[in-house]
């Protein structure tokens, strides 16, 4: 018997093409992140790609909700489909919030652990890329979800150390409400690459 994620019909596809195009989408917002905070502030100029890929997540989103609206049956459960659209969009939403902020609080050179926030988070994101292609066939993702959750608890020792870090050595009130702001939309966004391993694990396993 053929696997289901080779009998649906065209239409049917379209909703998988879209979640791996969403994967690659932040992935490509993470590295560009990465790459803004690891050369920064010469790097300004990748703020401006990382809102394009912003703009492709909602596109992406909108493209599956409008199918939703206008679809009978669905090769995944209608609400499984909007939360893992909803956990997609989030990563890139927040990691743009990041890009923003770093030009919006004319952040002078950043701090190491945003750095380092920066390279979980584009490696959880390049972990849920690589997952999405399975979803087609339903097959097993645990070995990206165990990494992704992995990850996720990296980033959340090092949120920690960056936080505690503002208030020590007296740093102007200002500044520690500027990097807080920064840090927390990094942990949210590894924290939606976590939410979207634990949907997909999810669909996987109801589909199997």
């Amino acid at each position: 018997m053929p696997r289901l994620g080779h009998v649906f019909a065209p239409r049917d596809r379209v909703y998988f093409e879209l979640f791996e195009k969403a994967g690659q989408n932040i992935f490509r917002a993470a590295d560009l992140l990465d790459q803004l905070l690891e050369n920064y502030p010469d790097s300004n100029g990748l703020a401006r790609e990382i809102l394009v890929c912003e703009h492709e997540g909602d596109r992406i989103t909108h493209d599956i909700i409008d199918r939703l609206n206008h679809s009978f049956v669905t090769p995944i459960d209608r609400e499984d489909i909007l939360a893992l659209a909803s956990a997609l969009d989030d990563v890139v939403d927040y990691t743009e919030e990041v890009a923003d902020y770093l030009g919006l609080y004319k952040i002078e050179a950043p701090m190491d652990q945003a750095i380092k926030l920066a390279q979980v988070l584009k490696a959880a994101s390049r972990q849920v890329s690589e997952a999405m292609p399975r979803l087609r066939g339903f097959r097993d993702v645990s070995e990206y979800t165990v990494e992704i959750n992995r990850l996720e608890n990296e980033g959340d020792r090092i949120t920690r150390e960056a936080v505690a870090s503002l208030f020590d050595g007296g740093i102007d009130p200002m500044v520690v409400i500027r990097w807080k702001d920064v840090f927390e939309r990094l942990e949210a966004a590894i924290d939606s690459t976590e939410r979207v391993a634990n949907i997909l694990e999810g669909i996987v396993i109801k589909n199997s």
